[in-house]
């Protein structure tokens, strides 16, 4: 996260950062991005830029975290507009993510993030779309979800089909970037995983 001194920048001078930061690593991935190119599109010193961030990871994750924010205000509102059917939510998230990564504005950054997905990235995002790491906004985040939709006898239960639908939807949004698939063809093909999660996939024996 930002030092302190980064806040107390004019609101003007943070933005004219944080888009440098962002033209970057839509240029180039993470790890082969260069801090002279952003303070320089940014028209700042090196030592300025340690007195608001620890190094480039740093910008990186907070860039990214404010705009994975968006994703959870998203997912409130489906959640809110579906009368929390979770999987439905997922799928209008899903929508919702591979329309607006594909906007001019986003789209190589975000292409840079999935082709070079890790455990943190995937982290960020997901904490983002329901607020894992925030207690009160979790908890409020899973109180819209209709449980009785789902076969799951507790909270932890609720918590872990929240990681696997989660990790369903970012493996197939890398692979909307890697395999540069059409939109109907990605959401064609994760539908198709999300019927067989809500099917299962163990038969009874009869």
């Amino acid at each position: 996260m930002p030092k302190q001194t980064f806040f107390h920048l004019a609101k003007d001078k943070q933005d004219i950062l944080i888009q440098s930061a962002k033209e970057e690593f839509s240029r180039v991935p993470l790890h082969e991005a260069s801090i002279a190119n952003i303070i320089k599109k940014a028209g700042i010193p090196r030592g300025s830029f340690y007195q608001y961030f620890e190094d480039k990871e740093d910008l990186f994750f907070y860039l990214l975290n404010q705009l994975a924010e968006k994703n959870h205000e998203r997912f409130i509102s489906i959640l809110k507009e579906k009368n929390g059917d979770l999987f439905e939510t997922f799928i209008g998230i899903f929508r919702f993510m591979i329309k607006r990564h594909r906007e001019a504005e986003h789209k190589n950054f975000f292409k840079n993030v999935f082709l070079n997905m890790n455990y943190k990235k995937e982290k960020t995002l997901a904490n983002n779309i329901y607020m894992e790491n925030q207690k009160n906004q979790y908890l409020s985040t899973i109180n819209l979800i209709n449980r009785e939709k789902l076969n799951i006898q507790d909270e932890r239960e609720l918590q872990q089909v929240m990681k696997i639908i989660s990790a369903v939807t970012f493996q197939n949004l890398i692979q909307v970037f890697v395999k540069e698939s059409s939109d109907e063809e990605a959401l064609e093909n994760y539908m198709l995983q999300i019927e067989l999660l809500k099917r299962g996939l163990q038969k009874e024996d009869h």
